[in-house]
């Protein structure tokens, strides 16, 4: 299920599903008449690679504990449940594996649940305040399942030899270590959740995860910030907020990736500027804009407009060393699968990049022409201009008003990771790095007719109205 799936089908959960004999902690969580919408749709999701992304005290790590407890007792509420599980909690440290994730999962678990416990330090009969190698709970199958504590200072070695079903990471770990839990759960077609606050910048978790670099369709992830949280006060955020800068109000209270110099459309926001698929009626069709490459990749995107003004973005081809020949046939694959109109000597139009107009050392014709000689006519007389682009594309994300005029359709994967991983570099430029559908995407918007609104068609009674309106202005009064 697709998170903005789940977001909508939220409001149809019953709340009391499942719930009759947990212990009043586990019953009473997110079963009030508010609920924490986030934390619902993390556990609803059925990725096996799933993330939250979330401030300090915005909930995220109640839901991971709950996700574990879930699991790990065969009661998940929301997907179909194991006997006998094997769950890694991984943390940064001992100290913060008992201060947080483990003291959390205690709070859940009823002590007769318990079977079995190791410490790594202090005593069994008061494990809250040591630090636990492991316990073993009953299963509500029958079996046992076992939930396992790790500390990422233990290095990967340490991770190594182990099937298991399920890992959940509190906070970021080393790369290393994420990649050989991975190599844990291969066996047993397992899963990985994590919970975190992107404190560290643009690591890896920015890239693979958040970027989803790999196109994984198993990686799943959403943000978490303390106005999602039902369980905090008006007052207690606003004075939560007072005490931080812009850019910790950035991490610790969204839980959003950050850089020293920002990104570029800020106003993006995943849940509301993509959108699932639909029929496209041919007359809202508007234009198709290239931005080519041969080494890097030629990024084509296909263009809507509705009659509201708002711009969709149906289609895109985004390919890497590859001739002219093969994106024209791609794109004329792309437009003969939408029926795509084409122009009045029967080619199929486009704008690009007029550095489409240089000829290089390769060819003895240049990018616009070659596309002709394969079927596209390309229109190099585009506006480039870059702030102005820049500033009109975010008014098209979300302008003055706070509503958004500007959606691209899931399937456009790469637009979508372009636009998240968009920051400011030196100089007050954009960093030159993966923006070739960001370039496409501002070619189309600083050179698009502005209203395809159509006149409405005027009754005889609208038409009589009009003449006499324009006689009275003009002192010329013939009823």
């Amino acid at each position: 299920m697709e998170k903005i799936e789940i977001l909508q089908k939220i409001s149809t959960i019953n709340s009391k599903k499942n719930r009759t004999k947990l212990t009043n902690k586990l019953a009473s969580y997110n079963s009030g008449k508010v609920k924490h919408i986030k934390q619902l749709a993390f556990h609803m999701c059925n990725k096996k690679n799933r993330w939250v992304f979330g401030g300090n005290r915005s909930g995220k790590t109640e839901c991971g504990a709950v996700e574990t407890v879930w699991l790990a007792r065969g009661i998940h509420p929301y997907r179909q449940n194991k006997k006998d599980v094997s769950i890694w909690v991984v943390s940064l440290s001992s100290q913060v594996q008992r201060d947080v994730a483990q003291a959390k999962i205690l709070n859940y678990i009823n002590k007769n649940w318990i079977k079995q416990i190791s410490m790594i330090s202090g005593k069994k009969s008061s494990p809250e305040n040591g630090v636990i190698d492991y316990i073993i709970i009953e299963n509500a199958f029958g079996g046992e399942s076992r939930i396992g504590f790790k500390n990422c200072d233990q290095g990967r070695e340490k991770f190594q030899g182990t099937s298991l079903d399920f890992v959940w990471f509190d906070e970021e770990p080393p790369l290393d270590i994420y990649k050989e839990c991975k190599m844990r759960i291969i066996d047993r077609c397992g899963e990985i959740y994590g919970t975190m606050t992107p404190l560290k910048g643009l690591t890896w978790v920015y890239n693979e995860i958040y970027l989803n670099e790999n196109n994984d369709s198993e990686v799943w992830c959403e943000f978490m910030e303390w106005a999602d949280n039902p369980y905090l006060s008006e007052k207690e955020i606003k004075e939560l907020s007072s005490t931080l800068s812009s850019s910790e109000l950035e991490s610790r209270r969204y839980g959003r990736f950050i850089s020293s110099n920002g990104q570029v459309y800020c106003e993006f926001d995943e849940s509301v500027n993509v959108i699932e698929p639909f029929d496209v009626p041919v007359e809202w069709y508007d234009n198709i804009s290239i931005d080519p490459g041969l080494n890097n990749p030629l990024s084509a995107h296909w263009y809507a407009v509705d009659y509201d003004g708002n711009i969709y973005v149906i289609a895109e081809s985004y390919e890497s060393n590859q001739t002219v020949e093969y994106h024209a046939n791609k794109i004329k694959t792309i437009c003969e699968r939408l029926n795509w109109p084409k122009t009045k000597n029967g080619m199929y139009g486009a704008i690009i990049d007029s550095a489409a107009t240089q000829r290089t050392l390769s060819s003895p014709k240049n990018v616009c022409e070659l596309f002709y000689d394969n079927g596209i006519l390309v229109n190099p007389k585009v506006n480039k201009d870059l702030y102005t682009g820049i500033n009109k594309v975010k008014s098209y994300i979300k302008n003055s008003e706070g509503k958004s005029r500007l959606f691209i359709f899931k399937n456009c994967i790469n637009m979508i990771r372009e636009i998240k991983g968009y920051f400011w570099g030196n100089n007050d430029l954009p960093i030159k790095k993966d923006d070739h559908a960001m370039d496409d995407l501002r070619y189309y918007i600083m050179n698009k007719t502005e209203s395809k609104i159509p006149l409405p068609q005027k009754s005889e009674i609208q038409k009589d109205k009009e003449r006499l309106y324009r006689r009275i202005k003009n002192k010329n009064i013939r009823i």
